[in-house]
């Protein structure tokens, strides 16, 4: 298939539905990836109950609901397609609302939460509206993502700008401490050697990895069969690391977002820099300090994704489509980017926040994004536009090269 082909859908696939050539799973999928639906995004829905900037947005496994968290400390439900709020509890966090989630399999009644105060709680539904929560782990610093292993009710990761990694598990009564990250290289008394963490995300095609991202400029990966639960072995051992070449030992670089495909593809997202794209044999190994610049040189260049800008905030970075096939990003003009996968090519721009653009949460089967920012509010982009939306004229006027940020060229 061609690159043109992933993007493109037509009759003929209609017609390959129909007559049963092509069953109803494969049509979805394909038909979630076309470039068509991603070009008629418009906003189909905002939700405005929130009190403060939204940090946080997830759906459901079903992707009927969405929670999200805020500044304001307040966790809420919603029933999105109807534009309703089902439920708004205090998180029990003492600071910004970092991260929520639904665990999966739980009647979407156990939410995990993560934020500035260090905290990470578990919230439990009862009936009649009633809330539980409780703290079940905290960092020493803010706390910035949780991981859910895919299809479980139990268990889920941290990571926080202290620098550690804990695995929860639900059964049982505290967390283990995994490891903390540190520099590669760096003198392991010091403080100044452990990595702040602000991203941590599972493969879902091996969940025994995950990767981790902070301070500098590596992604690192994780084995977790290379841990004990009683935390005997809590040393940091990454089994591979990831960076452009042109950023190893640059100091001034940290990375914001992290994100996995369904290919086992590692997107990383650098603070006023690019988006990178790494495939599995382009890690430079445990330790990138021993590995020969020979070596390095002949990596394959990470795909890469430009035009928006990360330096303001802390911003996330996603996947798109059925089949992962976009690139998500937001940006600190307010817009919302959207890239194919593969070349990096620019196919839509929206607006999607006054100021800064920070998250972006797929809906888990249908062409449907969630996004949040600085506004207090979520905003749901559907493919409901009447007609295709072109980039606007500026963007086709102005051609990306490489460092270019085409937010230079955008007027608010």
């Amino acid at each position: 298939m061609s690159k043109m082909e992933a993007y493109r859908c037509g009759v003929g696939d209609l017609w390959k539905r129909q007559t049963g050539e092509t069953y109803p799973r494969t049509f979805a999928h394909r038909m979630g990836g076309c470039q068509d639906l991603i070009q008629r995004l418009e906003l189909s829905v905002k939700l405005g109950k929130h009190k403060g900037c939204v940090n946080t947005v997830h759906f459901n496994p079903t992707g009927d609901l969405l929670v999200s968290g805020s500044d304001d400390k307040e966790i809420i439900i919603w029933d999105w397609a109807a534009n309703i709020k089902k439920l708004s509890f205090y998180s029990g966090h003492t600071n910004n609302v970092f991260q929520a989630r639904i665990m999966p399999f739980t009647d979407d009644c156990s939410i995990v939460s993560c934020a500035a105060d260090g905290q990470v709680r578990l919230s439990q539904l009862r009936e009649g509206g009633r809330v539980d929560t409780r703290r079940i782990g905290k960092h020493r610093d803010r706390a910035h993502k949780l991981a859910i292993e895919p299809g479980s009710p139990y268990i889920f990761f941290s990571c926080g700008e202290d620098g550690v990694v804990y695995r929860f598990d639900l059964r049982t009564q505290s967390p283990t401490n995994l490891f903390t990250c540190l520099a590669f290289g760096a003198n392991k008394s010091s403080h100044s050697a452990i990595v702040r963490l602000n991203a941590i995300v599972i493969d879902p095609r091996n969940p025994n990895c995950f990767a981790i991202g902070g301070s500098d400029e590596y992604a690192r990966v994780y084995d977790i069969r290379n841990y004990h639960w009683d935390a005997s072995t809590n040393e940091d051992q990454p089994v591979d690391s990831f960076s452009p070449r042109h950023l190893i030992g640059n100091d001034r670089v940290n990375i914001t977002g992290l994100a996995y495909s369904n290919q086992s593809e590692l997107l990383a997202s650098y603070n006023d820099e690019l988006i990178y794209l790494f495939q599995k044999e382009m890690g430079l190994g445990p330790n990138p300090n021993s590995a020969s610049s020979e070596m390095s040189e002949e990596l394959e260049a990470p795909q890469v994704y430009e035009g928006h800008r990360n330096a303001r905030t802390v911003k996330g970075v996603n996947f798109f489509g059925a089949n992962t096939e976009y690139v998500v990003s937001g940006s600190d003009c307010g817009r919302i980017f959207i890239w194919k996968k593969k070349g990096g090519q620019l196919v839509r721009l929206m607006k999607g926040d006054k100021n800064v653009v920070n998250c972006l949460e797929p809906h888990p089967y249908a062409t449907i994004l969630a996004t949040s920012g600085i506004d207090k509010n979520i905003k749901i982009w559907s493919p409901t536009a009447p007609n295709l939306i072109p980039l606007p004229d500026y963007v086709e006027e102005k051609p990306l090269l490489r460092g270019h940020l085409l937010v230079d060229f955008l007027t608010i």
